[in-house]
C-alpha cells in the first residue's frame, strides 16, 4: 500500500468514525490507487461501488484537509464523479 493511500485511509477513518452507511463509495487517487468507503469505514481496495470519485493527489488531500471544497473541485473539473451523484454529495457533506 502506498503511503498516500495508507495516510488517506487513516484520515478518512478519523473523519468518518462511524463509517458511511449511505452506500459504497470508491476514491481513486490518480497514480496511487483506490480506497473503498462503506458502513465499515475506509480501506484500500478497488471493488465495485455505488459512486466512484477520481482526483489527483493534491485535490484529494485538499478535500480531506478542508482546503478544497468537493463541489468546487467537481465544478472545476478537478474531481470526476461516476455513479450516484446524490451519494457523492452525501459523502462530500460527511467529509466536511
Amino acid at each position: 500500500m502506498s503511503t498516500v493511500i495508507s495516510g488517506a485511509v487513516a484520515a478518512l477513518n478519523e473523519k468518518m468514525a462511524d463509517g458511511f452507511a449511505a452506500g459504497t463509495a470508491k476514491f481513486v487517487i490518480e497514480g496511487e490507487g483506490a480506497i473503498m468507503v462503506d458502513e465499515s469505514g475506509a480501506r484500500e481496495g478497488d471493488d465495485a461501488a455505488d459512486v466512484t470519485l477520481t482526483a489527483d493527489c493534491d485535490t484529494f488531500e485538499g478535500m480531506l484537509s478542508g482546503d478544497v471544497n468537493p463541489t468546487t473541485a467537481f465544478m472545476t473539473g478537478k474531481l470526476s464523479v461516476d455513479g450516484d451523484m446524490g451519494l457523492a454529495m452525501q459523502l462530500g457533506a460527511a467529509l466536511g
